[in-house]
């Protein structure tokens, strides 16, 4: 009968712990893995398998049960939540595109409701989320971040390096691409609709009795829709540039 040390049993559970916290973070922030919209099973089934996998990168001699291994704990569940909110930002920056250009198109007013916000949003914020989520898993976004996983635990091994004050303000500054992304995202469509809405300022300064309301509603509309369909063409572009300089700097988090 194989009998196991107790310094071994400990190592065990405790690599399985900080594999844990680090894959439990990143699931429970960065987007795809941590959809609401996917059943419960499907996250805690991929959160125990990438454990599973990876719990042989994360070996470390702390005591899981000790101050130190709490202190342990909590720096691998920021490291996966910074990785994963980095992504985060990146797919919500698309999203607020979307609500400008719904905006734009006076379509702010047609909502669903967003399981993954907890409230209501624009249609087209929706529309932009799928198409961002398919253009993610189609340039395997999901394997590349699965890998820099792995990479951090070679990096950062548990109980020898977490993310430091600079790191986490780097963090804190890519947030400025909510706003940058989200302008960049809706900018074709934002600037054509705005040509149109000149020309109907003009229209009602040479004809004031016409009642652009009841005639400019459909015209914006039909006509955001057009631009609609041909500012779609320059979304993946858009998004690349944004997921370039997220995967750079999340290069850096783990560097």
């Amino acid at each position: 009968m194989t009998e196991v040390d107790l310094a071994q049993l400990q190592q065990w559970v405790g690599s399985l712990l900080w594999a844990l916290g680090r894959v439990g973070g990143l699931v429970l922030v960065a987007p795809v893995f941590g959809n609401p919209m996917l059943p419960a099973r499907i996250r805690v089934g991929v959160t125990v398998l990438l454990t599973v996998v990876l719990a042989p990168l994360s070996p470390a001699a702390v005591d899981p049960l000790s101050a130190a291994g709490v202190g342990t704990m909590v720096g691998q569940v920021l490291i996966g939540a910074a990785i994963g909110f980095v992504l985060r930002l990146v797919f919500e920056a698309v999203a607020f595109g979307g609500q400008l250009v719904a905006q734009s198109m006076s379509l702010g007013f047609s909502e669903v409701v967003n399981p993954e916000g907890g409230g209501s949003t624009p249609s087209l914020s929706q529309l932009y989320m799928i198409l961002v989520t398919l253009i993610f898993l189609a340039m395997n976004g999901h394997l590349q971040l699965v890998a820099l996983l792995a990479e951090s635990f070679r990096t950062l091994p548990p109980g020898h390096g977490t993310l430091g004050p600079d790191a986490l303000h780097a963090v804190v500054m890519f947030g400025t691409q909510l706003f940058a992304g989200a302008v960049r995202v809706a900018l074709p469509a934002v600037t054509s609709l705005l040509v149109v809405n000149i020309g109907f300022a003009a229209i009602s300064r040479a004809a004031p009795s016409m009642n652009l309301f009841a005639v400019g509603f459909p015209i914006t509309v039909t006509l955001g829709m057009v631009v609609l369909w041909l500012s779609l063409r320059s979304l993946p572009g858009a998004f690349e540039s944004l997921t370039d300089k997220a995967w750079s700097l999340m290069g850096d988090l783990v560097h």
